[in-house]
């Protein structure tokens, strides 16, 4: 067996060699150690003797050995085995792994070739993606531009084609009349040469086209009658319902003026008739006082106490309160300017105890026994139980009792309880009877709150910011500028300008120039009322600019209200951009968008365009092709002219000849009772030869100074000065001269140059209250008297309340004669500037310190003031929502801050300001001033930042208020703005509904303000593309706001309405005139507008009777009053009584006018409509073909009037059934109006419907089918066009409107399924 030395290796070997007896591997060395072998062998022994208790007894060790050995040998073998198997299976495992590693190596390399071919293929696309937007922008400006031109050449086409068609019409009819008169000479026997036989020019006969009127829409023609369908109460929820030229045939003023309209008509209510003084369209209540000496004390604690409250309510209204009282000692003085204040006076008080000096009688008949326009008057009379008054005081109190409605204030009390119940009286009637507001309007309001600066919310028009300042100033502008009874020969003048008006398009504007002070204002003026008189429907929008820098001449505010003028005109009010840049976009097509559908002409006058800084620059859509219908008229001085403008046809206003001159000097001496001698004349003739002394402003200061001097008795004195004065500048320097003479001490004279210099340093002016405060030494008399002077001698004017200069020489006369330097200029707008920082730091922020301080800043060039006074928010928020918002970005850009820099600046300040405040109305307070901040950020287009300060108001209105009060609907409604226009729609839905809600839950289903949210939510669906519920809420709308309109008595403009038409009454009670029955007429026109027809019938009957006695029974006049009473009758549906009146109306309108004119088609017109609607259709056939061959007359067979002349035809023959004759005149009728307005056009879609109609009657199904697929598509772009999106820029007509670029063609299946269901339930055509 062995031994166990032979289990051991050699004593230098370490291990013994096995071959691999699994085949596959390599021989490899295993090492085997004795000493664990050993003690394997005696663990074996244990087990042994441990099982067998006994031991090994008897055992040998070389037994035991050799048992151990093959014990251990077996055990060897068995490792031995499971090592083997052990590492091949883990060399298989590595060899699998090595694979796999390769494999994955392999696959990494072939991922990361492709992840490399990808990244080039992806830079590759992403650069030909930017290449191919970068074409995309290119192609789409290209587009644009083509588009732009493509409008322009379209429309200078069309007006090439009109233009040579009206030359064609007028050629032909030439030819014809030179062919029956060549017949008529050749029946006479007469030799007629032949042109083409003769060799001499001598025999050609030139023809010349004359003018066309080309006035689309005209009064002279046939109006259109109301449409019966959807597509017209389309076009009316766009224009609004009729117009008051289409049923009563007005001239003057109230020709343009819709029936629901009042803003329009208080406006055109100033134009009726010059009987007007000043007080009636004034801005400031002036409370004129007479007292006696025994009354001294109630006037004193009236003027201390009182005055200022009374002024702080007129300041919240937007007005100035003044209070003229001549003291007791002074009465004998100032009797003209006692008189000329009376007369301005909005209130007279008088003050009565025992006696009444009788310097005072004649003062006291003038108030009130001579008191022809009513206005409010006042008598006080203190008693005392053992004194009685004088007889004459009695019988002045009876007599103003019996002759007049004044006030009596009988007062037995203390002097203090005596001025109380005076002011307790002014103040109610300045309330009701002045500013025309109900008392509860302003009671309870704290007048000291910064809330009294801004505008009231009720007057804000929807979320148009409208300056009513702005508007009363053009107002007293074209009053001042038309007030000159002398016409200086203007009427070759008239006639010019009446030939643009007539003349064919395209006509670029019409320059009217001449030096300053040669009349352009007075022209324009006159002309004005005489084409409110002669043509109502011609739409006129004139603009007065002022002196240079002033507000008048702010290009920005001069877009701004002539596109909200044009708003008005479109009767749609929607939210306008304030960005002066977007404006310039805005304003052509809003004129673009009425010019398609006023009947008539629309002129636009712009006097002293000139004075407008970079006038080329802001006016540049000026060269751009106007619509057909519009005209535009500018003044400007030869000397500033721009140089681009030069070209344009031109009016040059010649100097006055020696006949003007003359009648004009005479007026002005005539009215002062001077006679002037011959001799007088003849050097006066001598002297107004060049060019600077015959203009119209310098003969007429010249004649006002001559006839102050014949008062005194030198007027050969006033001659020589007069002579040596060579221009009008220096002219104004010797009526200043003479004025200081006429004062009475030093202390006078330094208050004249104070006043002049103050209103010359100023932005707009300077109020009479103003310079009281200015100058506390300066009594209300002194200014009165130096007014008085200043304004006769043509100097200063009043102008929204503020006194200013009349005219720009005025003006440069002061600055050379008292303001030479910078320093004199920068002392007084310092003081200007310390005036109103007090009124700030009195938080007392009015609408002319946010006017006046932050200019006065700018010109100072006093950045770091400027920058502190525009944080102050409350100025801030008076200029914004007034609608300067051009002035208030200049502003911040002279401070150097951008607009973000702004926003925050504001934010920042806003924050700071809602620490300090507590209670519910400072709250309230804060509420506002954020939602102008969000509405501010909105207009600069930072949509992300006007969310904030929105939200914030709307949490605070919440929370001081009500969830569910008004304000909280506006805010709302502001929030949901900017979601518009950040294209959140569904946002914006929301808070409209919510919005919507509110307001019906506040005010009830048929306010404004309900008509406001419903327009917003439509316009919201129409950016949707869901045209048929934006559909519904514009009529829901509509229909709101019509009848809102009629219940509109109770507001202001429409009180200050009916106070004036009271006031017009009585001037109209005196003799028999034509003027007065013209105002008779107007007034009936008035109370018609107001829904009163009771009242005005009494005026329209009036005016007829005084006109049949006056001018006689055949005089157009009356058949004016005939058609007026009969459209009045017609209202009421007194069918017969109109008829009769119409047909009356026409015999007089046949007799006495021409066959073509204007007010013989409207006596057709509505004569015609009259006997359809009463079933008398064989009487309105012939009216009816009259009005087609009136309008083929005036405007030639392919004129729009025609065609609707003809569809009115065509209408009345269907009722009649006679579809054969209908026919033809449809076809014909679609033919015009294609030609004329394009194929997109609600015309031709209102024409396709009827043709419709007529074709689905007569069996024709499939063209019915066609025609009525076209007229939805028409209705479609129209509804688009509503919307918001133009057609084009300049381009009248609606053919350039892309269909597939806003509808895709699938959009229109759907009403295939409706069009003969449609057409089934259409039995009647509509008329247009």
């Amino acid at each position: 067996m062995g031994t166990a030395s032979s289990l051991v290796s050699p004593a230098g070997g370490v291990g013994e060699v096995i071959e691999d007896t699994y085949g596959g591997g390599e021989a490899c060395e295993i090492p085997v150690e004795v000493k664990p072998k050993a003690r394997l062998l005696r663990s074996s022994l244990r087990r042994v003797g441990a099982a067998r208790p006994g031991g090994l007894l008897g055992a040998s060790f070389k037994s035991t050995a050799s048992v151990q050995e093959l014990e251990c040998a077996a055990e060897y073998e068995r490792l031995k085995k499971e090592y083997e198997i052990f590492r091949v299976s883990k060399n298989n495992e590595v060899a699998s792994m090595v694979k796999k590693e390769a494999k994955l190596d392999r696959e990494n390399k072939r991922l990361r070739a492709e992840l490399q071919a990808l990244q080039k293929t992806y830079q590759k696309i992403l650069r030909e993606k930017e290449s191919a937007l970068e074409a995309k922008y290119q192609a789409m400006e290209r587009a644009a531009t083509f588009e732009h031109d493509r409008d322009k050449v379209k429309r200078q086409f069309k007006i090439f084609r009109e233009t040579k068609e009206n030359e064609i019409q007028d050629l032909l009819r030439a030819k014809r009349e030179l062919e029956a008169k060549l017949q008529r000479l050749q029946a006479q026997g007469i030799q007629v040469f032949d042109p083409e036989e003769s060799d001499s020019d001598d025999n050609c006969t030139d023809v010349t086209a004359a003018g066309v009127q080309s006035e689309y829409w005209n009064g002279g023609a046939l109006g259109s009658e109301p449409s019966m369908g959807s597509m017209m109460q389309l076009q009316q929820s766009f224009r609004g319902p009729e117009f008051a030229h289409s049923s009563i045939d007005v001239e003057g003023p109230f020709a343009n003026i819709n029936r629901d309209d009042w803003d329009a008509a208080v406006a055109s209510l100033l134009q009726v008739t010059p009987l007007f003084s000043h007080s009636l369209w004034s801005n400031t209540v002036r409370c004129f006082i007479i007292s006696t000496a025994e009354t001294e004390p109630e006037v004193d604690i009236f003027i201390r106490n009182y005055s200022p409250k009374l002024q702080r309510i007129c300041e919240t209204m937007g007005y100035f309160f003044q209070v003229v009282h001549f003291p007791a000692e002074n009465e004998s003085h100032f009797k003209d300017v006692r008189k000329w204040e009376i007369e301005k006076s909005s209130l007279v008080i008088l003050l009565l105890h025992l006696t009444l000096p009788s310097c005072l009688l004649e003062d006291c008949e003038e108030a009130f026994l001579r008191n022809p326009e009513e206005k409010p008057r006042v008598i006080y009379h203190r008693m005392e139980d053992d004194k009685d008054s004088s007889v004459l005081v009695q019988q002045l109190i009876e007599q103003i009792c019996c002759v007049n409605k004044a006030k009596m204030i009988d007062h037995a009390g203390s002097v203090e309880e005596g001025a109380y119940e005076i002011y307790n009286c002014v103040e109610k009637i300045i309330k009701q009877d002045i500013l025309g507001c109900e008392m509860t309007e302003l009671e309870g309001k704290d007048l000291g709150n910064k809330e009294e600066s801004t505008a009231p919310e009720e007057v804000v028009f929807g979320d148009v910011l409208w300056d009513a300042h702005d508007e009363q100033e053009q107002m007293e502008a074209f009053q001042q500028a038309s007030n000159s009874t002398c016409e200086l020969g203007f009427e070759k003048y008239f006639e010019r300008l009446n030939d643009l008006v007539a003349a064919p398009a395209p006509i670029p504007p019409l320059l009217v120039s001449g030096g300053p002070g040669s009349g352009k204002s007075l022209l324009l003026s006159k002309w004005i009322q005489l084409q409110q008189k002669h043509s109502p429907n011609t739409l006129i929008l004139y603009h007065f600019v002022g002196r240079p820098m002033s507000t008048s001449s702010e290009s920005a505010l001069i877009i701004k209200r002539l596109t909200l003028k044009l708003m008005q005109h479109s009767w749609l009010v929607s939210p306008l951009t304030l960005d002066p840049a977007k404006l310039l976009e805005e304003f052509p097509r809003w004129l673009e968008k009425l010019s398609a559908r006023h009947q008539g002409s629309i002129i636009i006058i712009i006097d002293s365009i000139d004075q407008i800084q970079q006038a080329e620059k802001h006016m540049k859509w000026l060269i751009d092709p106007l619509p057909v219908n519009v005209r535009m008229i500018l003044s400007v001085n030869v000397e500033t002219c721009p140089q681009a403008w030069r070209l344009w046809p031109t009016l040059h206003l010649d100097p006055l000849n020696s006949k003007d001159v003359k009648s004009l000097i005479s007026a002005e001496c005539n009215s002062a009772n001077v006679k002037l001698t011959k001799e007088q004349e003849k050097k006066l003739e001598r002297h107004c030869r060049s060019a600077t002394t015959c203009n119209a402003l310098y003969v007429t200061l010249l004649g006002k100074t001559i006839a102050c001097a014949g008062s005194t008795g030198n007027i050969d004195e006033t001659l020589q000065q007069c002579f040596q004065c060579q221009d009008t500048v220096s002219l104004y320097r010797l009526v200043l001269q003479s004025v200081q003479e006429s004062l009475r001490n030093d202390k006078e004279k330094g208050l004249l140059k104070e006043v002049l210099c103050v209103i010359g340093v100023s932005h707009n002016g300077v109020s009479e209250s103003e310079l009281m405060e200015l100058y506390p030494e300066l009594s209300s008399a002194v200014l009165a008297s130096l007014v008085h002077s200043l304004h006769k001698m043509c100097l200063l004017t009043y102008g929204c309340g503020l006194l200013k200069f009349q005219h720009l020489q005025a003006w440069e006369m002061v600055k050379l004669e008292y303001m030479e330097g910078e320093n004199a200029i920068s002392a007084y707008r310092q003081k200007l500037v310390d005036y109103f920082t007090m009124q700030l730091s009195r938080d007392r922020v009015t609408w002319r310190s946010a006017d006046e301080l932050p200019w006065l800043f700018q010109q100072q060039g006093d950045k770091q003031k400027l920058h502190k006074c525009l944080l102050n928010l409350f100025v801030s928020q008076n200029l914004y929502k007034r609608g300067h918002f051009a002035e208030l970005l200049s502003y911040w850009q002279l401070v150097g801050k951008d607009k973000s820099s702004m926003a925050a600046e504001y934010f920042d300040s806003l924050k700071e300001y809602e620490k300090s405040c507590e209670g519910e109305e400072s709250m309230i307070c804060l509420a506002d001033l954020y939602e102008t901040l969000g509405r501010f950020l909105k207009d600069l287009g930072l949509l992300s930042q006007a969310v904030a300060p929105l939200q914030r108001s709307l949490e605070i209105r919440e929370t001081a208020l009500d969830p569910d009060h008004p304000r909280v609907a506006q805010s709302l409604h502001q929030l949901a703005g900017v979601y518009v226009q950040w294209k959140k729609f569904g946002n914006a839905e929301q808070l409209y509904k919510q919005a919507l809600e509110i307001s019906e839950n506040a005010y009830g289903a048929e306010h404004p303000r309900v008509a406001r949210e419903l327009d917003a939510l439509a316009t919201l669906y129409q950016k949707q593309n869901k045209y048929e519920q934006a559909e519904q809420l514009r009529k829901k709308s509509f229909k709101i706001r019509q009848k809102a309109a009629r219940r509109k008595g109770s507001l202001c403009g429409f009180a200050l309405l009916r106070q004036r038409a009271l006031q017009l009454e009585e001037l109209t009670l005196g003799k028999d005139t034509p003027d007065n029955a013209r105002t008779l007429n107007e007034l009936g026109v008035l109370y018609y507008l107001q829904n009163n027809l009771e009242t005005a019938e009494l005026f329209l009957k009036r005016s007829l009777e005084m006109r049949e006695r006056v001018l006689g029974t055949d005089h157009p006049d009356c058949a004016q009053s005939l058609n007026n009473l009969a459209a009045l009758y017609n209202e009421k549906k007194h069918y017969d009584k109109a008829e009769e009146l119409y047909e009356r109306a026409l015999d007089i309108r046949r007799r006495a006018l021409a066959p073509d004119h204007p007010s013989l088609a409207y006596t057709v017109k509505h004569l015609a409509v009259l006997y359809k609607k009463m079933g008398k259709l064989d009487k309105a056939v012939p009216l009816y073909e009259l009005a087609v061959e009136i309008r083929q007359k005036s405007f030639g067979p392919k004129h729009p009037s025609v065609a609707t002349a003809l569809v009115n035809l065509a209408v009345l023959y269907c009722q009649m059934k006679k579809q054969i004759e209908a026919s033809p005149l449809y076809e014909r009728a679609l033919k015009i109006y294609e030609d004329s307005f394009g194929h997109m056009h609600p015309r031709v879609g209102e024409t396709l419907k009827n043709l419709a109609v007529l074709s689905y009657e007569g069996g024709d199904f499939e063209k019915a089918a066609e025609l009525y697929k076209r007229a939805m598509e028409i209705k479609e772009a129209e509804t688009l066009l509503i919307g918001g999106k133009a057609t084009s820029r300049h381009s009248s007509s609606g053919d350039t409107f892309s269909l597939k670029s806003a509808l895709s063609p699938n959009v229109f299946l759907e009403h295939g399924q409706r069009i003969a269901t449609e057409l089934r339930n259409k039995q009647k055509p509509q008329t247009i």
